[in-house]
């Protein structure tokens, strides 16, 4: 940990052009709200100090990010960048540097802020050029190429709206001088606000160096103000994400049908076919297979699985060898051994299926323990739930069940048992025998289908 680093993420911003009851910065990139990324990117550094203040959305931005090592400050009524500094003062550490960074820029990187803090002791603005630098603040430069100033946008001339190197908001500024330039900013402009870009004059005035660094690509600097800039990052996020593993060697069918929302990691010779979405942490072992659309969250997938298209999985354990899908869903809590096999329509729940067992077709397996090489029928259902509480199945080694059998929990089906179709099954049944629960076959002679009345 910098005993002198004091980072201050300016977060109270409201978001008009948002067009949401959401505060902007809880807004999700990623399947993770911006702010998240910002606090990321800064405990990279690893501050004396960490401070969020925030605004818009009040308590209601505090208690949706989980930030026991971040000291919250409320600005109220929100008067500018200048003035939000201005209100971590108390709680910055008075020696050493304070970085500012922004709740809504997600995507700058722990590289270009160590450069930025790297570049000496004075100030050190981020700045980069731009095609299209119009709402940017623009850098203004002497002869000799030193700052002088910082220009807003509505503030500039025509003249000075031609620059494109703009100013990102994000800096570096020596703690000891911050109270005196904050006390001195004036809301003299077009917005009638305190601007943070004002002190750049205020230090020049004071002899302090004021010097500029670049991030290593200009979608770092980039940040959010409507939902179409949202999404734009959301695809430059993305992109980014699938260049790294295709790096790592993994294939993926199409990088741009791509999405990651938490972690994602591959061994050797993984497929990821379109449209897979990735969230919390997930693990695709050696050799893994993952199917188009289909979603996995928080899951493990063992050596060389397949995973066929529209599977949805969360929170599972599949071994290595299982063939889940198409159109399966495993649900939290179950955990499926080596070479299992889920087929088409085939719902799993909180439950364990040892090594070979298979469940093909239309059945849903719930609250259950399955021994192994169990074949279960197509449509066949463990009636877990008796309206109040949930009750466990459990199927032993080599049993066999046929299509459409009821197991009424709580049941147990013996090593070896063969359950005839049709089969509704509410007491244990043995090991090694055919348990049946037919009534007489029977015909009704004469009966005659009923026709469609025509009509006049």
């Amino acid at each position: 940990m910098s005993q002198s680093l004091n980072i201050v993420i300016l977060a109270a911003g409201q978001g008009k052009r948002m067009y949401s009851r959401l505060p902007k910065v809880l807004h999700p990139l990623a399947g993770r709200p911006l702010l998240v990324h910002v606090l990321e990117a800064a405990r990279a550094l690893q501050p004396a100090k960490l401070i969020v203040v925030y605004g818009h959305g009040g308590e209601r931005v505090r208690e949706a990010i989980v930030a026991p090592d971040a000291v919250w400050v409320k600005q109220e009524p929100q008067l500018g960048t200048g003035d939000a500094l201005a209100q971590a003062l108390p709680h910055l550490d008075g020696a050493g540097t304070t970085l500012v960074l922004y709740g809504d820029v997600p995507l700058i990187a722990p590289d270009t802020l160590t450069a930025m803090l790297d570049a000496g002791r004075g100030i050190t603005v981020l700045t980069v050029k731009l095609d299209d630098p119009a709402g940017y603040g623009r850098i203004v430069r002497d002869a000799r190429g030193n700052i002088m100033r910082i220009v807003e946008d509505k503030d500039a001339t025509v003249k000075q709206r031609r620059i494109n190197e703009i100013n990102t908001g994000m800096m570096t500024l020596p703690t000891a001088r911050l109270a005196k330039w904050l006390g001195r900013l004036s809301n003299n402009n077009a917005q009638r606000e305190y601007y943070l870009t004002d002190v750049i004059g205020l230090a020049l005035a004071d002899k302090v160096k004021v010097a500029s660094a670049s991030p290593h690509d200009a979608w770092e600097i980039l940040g959010v103000n409507n939902k179409q800039q949202l999404a734009q990052l959301e695809r430059i996020y993305q992109w980014q994400y699938a260049t790294r593993l295709l790096g790592q060697g993994v294939m993926l069918a199409d990088p741009m049908r791509f999405d990651v929302r938490g972690e994602l990691k591959c061994g050797a010779d993984v497929t990821i076919d379109v449209n897979c979405i990735f969230a919390g942490h997930v693990q695709l072992a050696d050799g893994a297979a993952i199917g188009a659309n289909c979603v996995l969250k928080d899951v493990e997938i063992g050596p060389n699985a397949r995973i066929e298209p529209f599977t949805l999985i969360d929170d599972a354990v599949i071994g290595a060898g299982c063939r889940i899908g198409p159109y399966a869903r495993i649900r939290p809590g179950s955990r499926l051994a080596e070479e299992v096999h889920i087929g088409n329509f085939v719902e799993v729940k909180a439950s364990e299926i040892a090594a070979r067992s298979k469940a093909n077709h239309l059945s849903y397996v719930g609250d259950s323990s399955v021994g192994r090489d169990v074949n279960i029928g197509a449509g066949t259902i463990t009636c877990n739930y008796d309206g109040a509480n949930k009750h466990r199945t459990v199927i032993e080694d080599e049993v066999h069940i046929g299509s459409d059998v009821q197991l009424v929990a709580p049941v147990r089906v013996g090593r070896g048992a063969t359950i005839a179709a049709g089969a509704t099954i509410v007491r244990d049944a043995p090991a090694g025998e055919l348990t049946l629960t037919r009534k007489e076959q029977i015909t009704l002679p004469g009966w005659k289908r009923p026709k469609k009345e025509r009509k006049e």
